[in-house]
């Protein structure tokens, strides 16, 4: 760090735990100076830059959040009663320093504080030369995502092993570049880790959609890209477990729901021990993923209904069980007549349980083509079924690796989009499932090479057991108040003050937190390319120069048809 005394920019006027303050040096008009290191001038104060602080043995290295003026008081010169006391013609700039760690006397840089510096410490400006030298442990992976925004020739290398790893979250309200962070990022982790396992749930079509020209798009190479329609994926019902199947086609407030749980648990269990027998499998349960006949379930469902016959020949009484499945049969009925259900209940290919393999390679990209990225995309799946399909894939994903004896060398990362959607933090019980699945990756997927990544622009409604399993935080520009609290109550209590500096940030700019930076830092992503589908739409460009009439014959046909 530097110790000259022209880096000097203030003194500590006040310490406290979490927050530092600084009265500024200025120069006879009253102006903060723009101190000079090397060819750099560093404008002092400026929201987001770092200082040093020295004080003997004690040297700590702290953010800039926040700028404020106090007016500066001079005694009278002769005591007036009466008179306000004199003013000088100037204010005196005060900054507000949040401390982030401790430069070693071998010159390392390490996380924390250990000793505070007392009142009076001098506070120095610091250079790109200095920041850089705290990245540099992280340099050599080569995961460069983007610049220092108050040092725009300063490239940041985040640690994917942590990013990736501890699971991490992306924040940011509509409009500031959370689908542009997204697609910088994994285009950036295939070019450095070509063998890289991304599966992306993408609900509005943002990272492969049709041109005017009818050509698909892709927000990244072909080349390493495998684009699946949920609904061609086929994620059947004889993969989900039990308790799944029980809050699909029961409804737990019926009055006979006991007896409904209990005969579907009984008549589950024959036909996948059946199943499992036929493939030799030597113990199987009511959650073995093995394929069993829906119709040859709602058959045997429909006999205990029924009546039993009676003393007397050829007649028929009602049973201790008649009627009581009427619910259930009527509730599994209108889902099987329900198209919207037909991927889950009524697949065309995984229909045994041989099917399972090409699924799961489809899945994390071991199909054919081989591909390091799998977009599955759920534009075209009904809002209402989506918390369904997107808990089948959280759950498949965990699974796989769980049962993955190399799950060591197969690391899997699954990106929810708009997580808020489906992994809210209370909600319907159609969520539930969801929730569990995905919180279930967020507690235990760190020990399986499972990596989380949550993308949402409403923080506060997104589950909080699963944020805050997050490692890494990318919050982005969010103005919200109640978002930005949230986001304060998850981060380490010496990184809350840093959020206060959200609401100014610009697209694509964030403000990164957590285990994959050595330091709270304010970066500008670079700009993916291909770009996503994720631009607004421009409505003064359309309503001046836009079309004045559509073919609306073929909306109605693609709405109908469910096909964009």
């Amino acid at each position: 760090m530097p110790t000259s005394a022209n880096t000097t920019i203030g003194y500590l006027v006040d310490v406290q735990g979490n927050m530092l303050t600084v009265s500024l040096i200025e120069d006879d008009q009253g102006r903060a100076p723009t101190v000079t290191i090397g060819d750099e001038d560093i404008l002092v104060g400026q929201i987001g830059s770092y200082v040093a602080i020295r004080q003997n043995d004690v040297n700590i290295v702290a953010i800039v959040t926040r700028m404020t003026e106090q007016e500066a008081l001079a005694a009278p010169t002769i005591e007036t009663p009466g008179e306000d006391t004199a003013r000088l013609p100037f204010a005196k700039r005060i900054a507000r320093l949040t401390p982030i760690g401790s430069i070693r006397a071998d010159g390392q840089f390490d996380r924390g504080v250990g000793r505070y510096p007392t009142t009076g410490a001098e506070v120095h400006a610091i250079g790109s030369l200095d920041i850089a030298r705290m990245f540099e442990r992280y340099q050599s992976k080569g995961f460069s995502v983007g610049n220092v925004a108050t040092h725009p020739l300063l490239k940041v290398c985040l640690d994917p092993s942590n990013l990736f790893g501890r699971h991490f979250a992306i924040l940011g309200q509509t409009g500031s570049g959370k689908s542009w962070t997204v697609a910088s990022l994994v285009q950036r982790a295939v070019t450095v880790m070509p063998g890289a396992h991304i599966i992306i749930l993408d609900l509005h079509g943002e990272y492969c959609w049709k041109r005017e020209d009818g050509n698909k798009h892709y927000a990244f190479a072909e080349a390493i890209v495998r684009h699946v329609d949920a609904r061609e994926l086929e994620i059947p019902y004889w993969l989900m477990t039990y308790a799944e199947l029980c809050d699909l086609l029961i409804d737990h407030t019926d009055f006979s729901a006991h007896n409904q749980v209990a005969a579907f648990r009984e008549v589950l269990a024959r036909l996948r021990v059946a199943e499992g027998s036929r493939l030799g499998l030597p113990r199987t349960t009511l959650d073995t993923p093995v394929f069993f006949d829906l119709a040859a379930l709602r058959t045997e469902i429909e006999s205990m209904n029924g009546q039993v016959p009676g003393k007397a020949l050829g007649r028929f009484i009602d049973g201790p069980l008649t009627g009581k499945f009427n619910n259930f049969l009527m509730r599994l009925d209108s889902k099987l007549n329900d198209v919207r259900y037909d991927f889950l209940l009524n697949p065309k290919i995984r229909k045994d349980s041989g099917s399972l393999s090409p699924l799961l390679q489809d899945f994390v990209g071991l199909g054919t083509p081989k591909a390091a990225v799998t977009v599955i995309d759920l534009s075209s799946v009904p809002f209402d079924v989506r918390p369904m399909v997107a808990a089948q894939i959280g759950r498949l994903a965990f699974e796989f690796n769980y049962w993955n004896s190399n799950y060591r060398k197969f690391p899997i990362l699954l990106i929810c989009e708009e997580a808020h959607s489906y992994i809210p933090r209370t909600g319907e019980s159609q969520f539930t499932g969801s929730r569990k699945s995905m919180e279930r990756i967020a507690k235990e997927g760190r020990k399986y090479g499972v990596g989380l990544a949550v993308v949402s622009q409403r923080p506060h409604e997104v589950s909080e057991t699963v944020l805050a399993q997050c490692g890494t935080f990318i919050c982005l520009r969010i103005t919200n108040p109640d978002d930005q609290n949230y986001i304060r109550s998850l981060v380490p209590e010496s990184e809350g003050d840093l959020v206060s500096v959200l609401a100014g940030l610009g697209r694509g700019e964030a403000l990164v937190l957590g285990e994959a930076v050595p330091i709270p830092t304010r970066l500008q992503f670079e700009k993916p390319n291909p770009a996503p589908n994720s631009d607004d739409v421009d409505f003064y460009e359309n309503w001046r120069d836009g079309q004045l009439s559509l073919d609306v014959d073929a909306i109605v046909n693609r709405w109908r048809r469910q096909e964009r």
